[in-house]
């Protein structure tokens, strides 16, 4: 079985973004950027798998800027076998992405595709659903375990409730949830060899989709400043508190 595994270059998580000062968008000059955390998590579960015998080959795909070469490197670093980035400049929607993925699965033929739930910058959530409605394949999303047997899968998703647990059919599409696994750190001798393995450049015309944008952003503006508590000295002083604010 091949797996495929979409990633994306987002800004590190350490990193607290900045705003432009025309509230146009966010800033991304001279800041640190890496794989998205939930990318990670479906890159590190991917590894698992293959490392089970479960899979004989785990194919990495981001599509974004040229710089998203750096990012594809360290899934290479950390276990895939080759990669493909799409390159583009333009901010390419959640739509566009499950497209472009689509058009991909088709030549590469995956058993499964497995992703991160969501990306930290803009936290759609919508690729993976996407992906499963536009090829018609079974979906487990917000997986918390993942156990790959014969021709299925079965996935406990974490739901409001606690767990629910599903058994796909493959080939199928996977999205990954935190609590799954634990990242693995790229060796060293991983990460030269990384260097070597094969990465393919296409571009979205390559596989026939428009990019062009569905959504207009009208502002980008900082959450207010949270206000500071205040002490009362009793539980009667917190209830008069409370009616005073007409919380109640």
């Amino acid at each position: 079985m091949k797996i495929l595994v979409p990633v994306k270059r987002v800004i590190d998580y350490n990193v607290k973004p900045r705003v432009k000062a025309d509230g146009s968008g966010v800033d991304l000059a001279n800041v640190k950027m890496s794989m998205n955390p939930f990318d990670e998590i479906a890159v590190e579960e991917a590894i698992r798998i293959k490392e089970a015998g479960n899979a004989e080959e785990i194919v990495a795909v981001s599509i974004g800027p040229a710089k998203a070469q750096e990012t594809l490197r360290t899934a290479l670093a950390m276990g895939a076998d080759r990669a493909i980035l799409v390159e583009t400049d333009d901010e390419v929607e959640p739509l566009a992405v499950a497209k472009i993925l689509k058009a991909i699965a088709e030549e590469e033929e995956p058993g499964l595709v497995m992703l991160g739930k969501q990306a930290i910058d803009d936290d759609s959530n919508q690729t993976g659903q996407m992906l499963a409605a536009l090829m018609g394949r079974p979906q487990g999303t917000f997986a918390n375990t993942v156990e790959v047997a014969g021709d299925s899968v079965t996935v406990k998703r974490e739901v409001d409730g606690g767990l629910e647990t599903v058994k796909l059919t493959l080939p199928a599409i996977v999205t990954t949830d935190l609590r799954l696994n634990e990242p693995r750190y790229a060796s060293l001798p991983n990460i030269m060899k990384a260097k070597k393995k094969p990465l393919d450049t296409k571009s979205p015309a390559d596989y026939g989709v428009d990019t062009a944008p569905r959504l207009k952003t009208t502002n980008v503006s900082e959450p207010p400043v949270r206000q500071a508590g205040e002490k009362v000295e009793d539980v009667d002083a917190l209830v008069a508190k409370i009616k005073a604010m007409g919380i109640v």
